[in-house]
């Protein structure tokens, strides 16, 4: 029987916020703003394992998995080496599931599929990866569509294997890129008046983007009989919630509406992939 797991506690860390989803003897699992680092951040600030370890006072935090500075979710590692061992073999065998959610641009030409492309790292610029179909390492990517706003979509994304960026790189590969992301597209901030019909801002005020970040979120993961889902970082789930009041088909931009209110209200998504 899978559980479904609620925030227990939830930290403030440097004007970020870090949630404490769930934790036992072995494993405690969080959901991180963007912007803290995983591993050793190159600016200097402190990784997420060393503010985890000096506010909850655990001193063996280990590593199981990571996900992108910049991307904002679930995240779990072990209190210890045993259970590091035991979680590390279950991604390296993929006998897990994490959901992605994204905003991307334009629309898919279907409503889902599968990306089954091999990365690599990219030789012109050792930040980024890339597709190399001679020497990539194999990696596969399943989506849905969620909502089509027009210029933007939401997508549901299923990484299979566990490669760099690898969304991030799929997506471009497939034609339709984050809506904002530095490496492997724009970086040109979500304006509420790119897509509001008749938006008005008063004479002396500045329009504010509505997110000038990366627009990817890491929503759920299923491991053994646990299921974390981790409430949408409040930018993105406010850039969610515009889109879909003010682009021209309302609640029916999404496929099933359904998912709209799962995802307001932090729940496992109705998804076939």
């Amino acid at each position: 029987m899978i559980n479904y797991i609620i925030i227990v506690s939830c930290l403030f860390l440097w004007g970020k916020k870090l949630e404490i989803i769930y934790q036992d003897n072995n494993i405690i699992a969080v959901n991180k703003e963007p912007g803290i680092s995983v591993t050793h951040d190159r600016g200097g600030a402190e990784s997420l394992t060393e503010i985890l370890q000096k506010k909850t006072k655990l001193e063996d935090l280990r590593l199981i998995h990571r996900i992108d500075k910049d991307t904002s979710g679930i995240l779990i590692l072990a209190k210890n080496k045993d259970a590091q061992s035991h979680y590390s073999k279950l991604f390296e065998e993929s006998n897990i599931r994490k959901i992605y959610l994204a905003l991307v641009n334009g629309v898919p030409d279907d409503t889902s599929g599968e990306i089954d492309a091999p990365i690599g790292e990219c030789k012109k610029d050792s930040r980024k990866m890339e597709i190399n179909p001679k020497n990539g390492k194999e990696s596969k990517t399943r989506w849905q569509l969620l909502a089509d706003y027009g210029n933007i979509s939401l997508v549901a994304a299923r990484p299979l294997t566990g490669r760099t960026h690898q969304i991030r790189v799929h997506f471009q590969h497939a034609g339709f890129s984050l809506a904002i992301d530095p490496l492997y597209g724009t970086d040109d901030p979500i304006m509420l008046s790119s897509f509001k019909h008749n938006y008005k801002l008063g004479k002396f005020a500045e329009e504010k983007p509505l997110i000038e970040r990366l627009t990817l979120c890491a929503y759920e993961l299923e491991v053994e009989t646990h299921h974390f889902v981790a409430p949408v970082e409040r930018k993105l789930k406010a850039t969610i919630k515009m889109l879909t009041k003010y682009n021209s088909k309302g609640n029916a931009a999404f496929v099933n509406e359904q998912i709209f209110e799962q995802i307001l209200a932090a729940k496992p998504l109705t998804l076939d992939i």
